[in-house]
């Protein structure tokens, strides 16, 4: 049989019961719509992750205190201070790493601050000027305060958006105006630009920026940190700047080869790798769960054609008796049932993009890239050949003779 003749024969048998046609190519079309869009919010939020944690950097490194746990009646010698990362801990590493392109001590707590449109509770982190740049961080309006404010340990402050909003009214107002912070008078010298919610960490909208020595001494005298954050290089020195600085705070902290290390070290390389790892695993989950409503629709093309081969076995039988091979009936059931697959999945497709769409306008960010789209259709295609085979082989093995006395 000519691919032609077959096509339109397929088609016009098809055509003879649409409504059926449609309704047996719902399934398909629900089940491919579900897993386009359960797919493309997998890969939306996955692309949406990876890009707010590299815009806090792809290359930094995050030293903290950690705490040390043993096991029952275990006793390591000269290991019972308190876990803590210090302003030696940072000026070693500044004197001594090989890798690090900035580095910055950061210390932070909760002040109650208050300007002259009201007052909050608002986290405070003590950092150097080059914390900014190691976060990718810009200033919108005023200035970054310098080395030189952190050595004489001077009262000035950098605002993020938010709070310069809720203590000043507006960033413009908030520029060169003071502020109360335990009981001093701090001058703010510059504004954040708005960035939003960064993954756990301060917002860098919602929080107060001053000289780390500043804070050290006039807000919580102490000479330990709250962590250190250094940026590398180049991206590709990450696992050696590591390991590099995990071996100045051994060094810094004296701490003898059998013993564990009372620090931790934040690889941003390596929780941008670990969130797109989840993001990919979450991904095929939702796909999975959604092709189940595709084999769903498989089912009900097999159902269908099976029908389809009971009402129209007086044909075949004609068909059977005026010369058509068996291969020829087989492949017309099989291209009917492939034919309302793919159609299910071009519909589902069209629909999956609209709801796509939706989702975009609310702010869901949704991806659909080619691979997916590909994916989809080589799936329904499969869907067809699958659950189409068996009624196509059993309408290919009918009698003619007992064909011709059905009734």
């Amino acid at each position: 049989m000519k691919l032609l003749h077959l096509l339109q024969s397929c088609l016009r048998s098809i055509l003879r019961n649409k409504m059926r046609s449609l309704l047996t190519s719902l399934g398909v079309i629900i089940g491919v719509a579900s897993v386009v869009i359960m797919t493309a919010i997998g890969q939306g939020a996955q692309y949406e992750i990876e890009n707010r944690i590299s815009s806090m950097g792809t290359n930094i490194l995050e030293i903290w205190p950690q705490r040390l746990f043993f096991r029952s009646g275990e006793n390591i010698t000269g290991l019972s201070r308190p876990p803590r990362v210090t302003v030696k801990d940072r000026d070693k590493i500044v004197a001594e790493n090989s890798y690090a392109a900035e580095v910055s001590a950061v210390v932070q707590r909760s002040f109650t601050c208050a300007g002259t449109e009201g007052s909050a509770s608002i986290t405070v982190m003590g950092v150097e000027d080059s914390y900014i740049r190691i976060r990718n961080w810009e200033i919108s309006r005023g200035i970054m305060f310098g080395k030189e404010e952190n050595a004489e340990r001077q009262r000035v402050a950098v605002l993020g958006a938010e709070t310069a909003k809720s203590l000043f009214g507006s960033a413009e107002a908030a520029l060169g105006q003071s502020m109360r912070l335990k009981g001093n008078s701090w001058i703010i010298v510059g504004v954040l630009e708005a960035h939003g919610s960064a993954f756990g960490m301060a917002e860098a909208d919602d929080l107060v920026l001053v000289p780390y020595r500043t804070f050290l001494t006039r807000l919580a005298p102490s000479p330990n940190l709250s962590s250190i954050v250094l940026s590398v290089v180049d991206k590709s020195y990450m696992d050696a700047a590591q390991r590099e600085v995990e071996a100045i705070m051994r060094e810094s902290h004296e701490l003898p080869g059998y013993a564990p290390d009372d620090f931790g070290i934040m690889n941003s390389g390596s929780l941008i790798e670990m969130a797109g790892e989840t993001s990919r695993n979450l991904t095929i989950l939702l796909a999975a769960i959604a092709g189940v409503s595709l084999l769903v629709g498989g089912i009900g093309i097999m159902n269908i054609m099976l029908v389809s081969v009971t009402e129209r076995t007086r044909e075949i039988g004609i068909r059977l008796a005026v010369g058509a091979w068996k291969r020829d009936i087989l492949l017309q059931f099989l291209a009917e049932a492939c034919i309302l697959s793919i159609s299910g999945g071009l519909f589902g497709l069209l629909l999956s993009y609209a709801a796509c769409r939706v989702l975009n306008f609310f702010q869901i960010p949704t991806s659909i890239s080619f691979v997916i789209v590909l994916g989809a259709l080589g799936f329904s295609l499969f869907v067809g050949i699958i659950f189409g085979f068996y009624p196509a082989k059993k309408a290919a093995r009918l009698f003619p003779i007992e064909a011709l006395r059905y009734e």
